[in-house]
């Protein structure tokens, strides 16, 4: 059989490896840290990420990329987004002609202000429009209690997409196929971002009415930005929009809501991140978020006063206060 590779031993790339290895699947796992890969190999488990889970035999781990790219079929990607440019290209030389690839990250590229999967493209000697996205309401601990989880695999229809949905598909696993890769890596990334703001107002206690509201009106935030880059609006009522914003909004496993918890208690972002080795997507991608608003001139005041909390020291009560009191306006208008 020929093996998988997938890129990045985070939560969620361990949780995608174990999931395929679970399947009788041989894959290779990457992992940047190279005590992280012998962890993998020799105890059976990623207890820097993933503790608890004990992975597959059929699950190897390395710290080479030329080594788990060697002869695999498949390539899905999940490596954080602030490092997945140096990361793509140290592939560029070993990757395999032809393999379909999946990119599983849910964040922006800050330097080019772009998805992933188009970074991918730039970086890869592959066509555009080869890369598949893959998103959705998925806690990694939870897919690996095989507890039901649904996400959406989006990219270009054919062989290659049915060959994806069956190797990640199981009968607790569902993929649904998609076509709008754009919209579904925006939903991705940008829930984080109003993650982060539903964590803030529940650190400040202000109830389930403002947490609500904060979903719903980041959810009219990212279909206002993705509309204008293109997307198509239908995705962000789907599995990497809604419910994915639902899920890091309010689960208790969500990195990005705790870190808004913490910023609305009123810890320090340079604190709050000393104290943790995971990665919360929201924080990168806020930047990224408010740049192309202002590039696509689309007013998304919730990612403004994220970007303020997190990078200008402003006081959380403050910037709720100020959302609060923006001037009375339709439901549905474009701000």
């Amino acid at each position: 059989m020929t093996p998988t590779a997938v890129m990045g031993a985070g939560a969620w790339g361990t949780a995608l490896a174990w999931l395929l290895a679970k399947k009788g699947e041989p894959v290779r796992l990457w992992a940047y840290e190279p005590e992280v890969a012998a962890q993998v190999n020799e105890a059976r488990e990623n207890s820097r990420y993933l503790p608890g889970i004990t992975l597959p035999p059929t699950l190897k781990a390395s710290a080479s990329v030329t080594e788990v790219l060697e002869g695999v079929g498949a390539l899905i990607f999940v490596v954080p987004s602030h490092v997945a440019a140096g990361v793509i290209a140290q592939i560029a030389p070993h990757l395999p002609a032809g393999i379909p690839i999946v990119s599983a990250t849910k964040g922006l590229d800050e330097k080019r202000a772009r998805p992933i999967s188009t970074v991918m493209e730039e970086l890869l000697p592959i066509p555009p429009g080869s890369v598949f996205a893959l998103s959705g309401p998925s806690f990694a601990a939870e897919v690996c209690r095989d507890l039901p989880t649904a996400v959406v695999l989006a990219g270009p229809s054919g062989p290659e997409a049915l060959l994806l949905q069956r190797l990640l598909m199981t009968s607790v696993f569902r993929i649904y196929l998609g076509g709008d890769r754009l919209g579904v890596e925006l939903g991705g990334a940008l829930k984080n971002v109003i993650a982060v703001a539903a964590g803030i107002a529940d650190g400040l206690g202000l109830g389930h009415n403002a947490r609500a509201a904060l979903i719903t009106r980041g959810l009219a935030e990212m279909v206002r930005l993705g509309l204008a880059m293109g997307a198509d609006p239908r995705t962000f009522a789907g599995l990497s929009g809604m419910g994915d914003l639902v899920l890091t909004c309010t689960g208790g496993l969500s990195r990005n809501r705790a870190v808004g918890v913490q910023l609305g208690e009123g810890k320090k972002l340079a604190a709050i991140l000393a104290k943790t080795h995971t990665v919360a997507e929201g924080i990168n991608t806020a930047r990224v978020a408010l740049a192309l608003a202002e590039r696509h001139r689309v007013e998304m005041p919730i990612v403004r006063e994220v970007c303020a909390v997190l990078f200008d020291d402003k006081e959380p009560a403050r910037a709720v206060s100020e959302l609060m009191e923006r001037a009375a306006r339709h439901e549905l208008d474009q701000t």
